[in-house]
């Protein structure tokens, strides 16, 4: 009896000291990742970080593109679509 007495001691203290470092792991996550003010950036660091966008429309006359053929253009369906109330049993 006193040897599991003793080992459920060492048990409940190892418990303890889990709980109290995984409250502090996420204590401090929280800190840092939650209530942490977030910084504030300027906008003239946000205006100057947009570069001017270019585009090359030269690769639009690449030969393996002057292959390809255009699809047909598809009609909408012209007939009766679906029935008045389709969570009827048929």
């Amino acid at each position: 009896m006193p040897i599991d007495f003793i080992q459920e001691r060492k048990k409940q203290k190892y418990l303890t000291l889990i709980v109290i470092a995984l409250f502090i792991i996420i204590s401090v996550i929280l800190w840092f990742g939650y209530f942490r003010k977030p910084e504030s950036v300027s906008e003239e660091a946000l205006v100057s970080s947009v570069k001017e966008i270019k585009i090359d429309f030269n690769v639009l006359e690449n030969p393996f593109l002057q292959e390809l053929q255009i699809f047909e253009k598809i009609l909408p369906f012209e007939g009766e679509i679906g029935r008045d109330n389709p969570f009827l049993p048929y």
